[in-house]
């Protein structure tokens, strides 16, 4: 069974004026006004966050839908958008991972994967006995999971009162935040590089592929850190 005593702790932790949870909720809240102004119901609206749970997931398939494409496109372009998910988990998992904990609390814990609760759980996983922190992941996962849910519904129920700009700005609030916690990461060479490249090479791929700029830009920055900053701790 889950821990009480952690699952709490964790899902206490979104608490705090520097919480990703409240860019998070923010973002979520331009979400529900989109997905009202593209004439899903509350209950796809809340469905679509309750199973999705990622910004850039629900907005692809909102498009999608909205353009008529099929069932395996949809479900294709939302894999492939959430598919930058999996790092974090490569890199998270082996934090969680216990031999005392059953399987099902990690399969079950795998949904809760984002950046919002991952940059949580990067802060205070060292605090937390290794056997008990997939109990506050889920709490930490439970807690972030809430608020998208929560801020879809508000933001379907006050779109008639958010004008496009004010869409916009709550929409960008989430990415604005994740850059800034990436810039205060930059204490080793790999992140400071592929930061730093992946700022110059997402507009400069653009001129080259419009599409593909990003998926290009943070994969050839990412492979240059990961290669020089290796060769520099040799």
């Amino acid at each position: 069974m889950i821990d009480t005593k952690y699952f709490l702790k964790g899902f206490k932790s979104i608490k705090g004026v520097g919480s990703p949870a409240i860019a998070l909720g923010a973002s979520f809240v331009a979400i529900g006004a989109l997905l009202k102004n593209l004439g899903f119901t509350i209950q796809e609206s809340i469905f679509s966050t309750f199973l999705t749970y990622a910004l850039p997931g629900s907005l692809v398939m909102a498009e999608s839908m909205l353009i008529g494409a099929s069932l395996i496109n949809i479900f294709i372009a939302v894999w492939l958008v959430n598919a930058r998910l999996y790092p974090m988990t490569v890199a998270l998992m082996p934090l969680l991972m216990h031999e005392n904990q059953p399987r099902w609390k990690y399969y079950l814990s795998c949904h809760f994967i984002a950046v919002s609760s991952w940059l949580i759980m990067k802060d205070n996983y060292e605090n937390i006995e290794k056997e008990n922190r997939i109990d506050f992941w889920i709490g930490i996962g439970t807690a972030t999971w809430s608020v998208a849910i929560f801020s879809t519904v508000i933001g379907y129920v006050a779109s008639d009162f958010l004008n496009k700009d004010i869409l916009i700005g709550l929409a960008i609030i989430n990415p604005i935040y994740f850059i800034c916690m990436m810039i205060g990461a930059m204490k080793s060479l790999q992140i400071s590089l592929s930061v730093i490249l992946g700022t110059i090479l997402g507009p400069a791929f653009y001129f080259l592929s419009p599409e593909w700029c990003i998926l290009f830009g943070g994969f050839v920055a990412g492979t240059i850190a990961f290669v020089l900053g290796e060769k520099n701790d040799n």
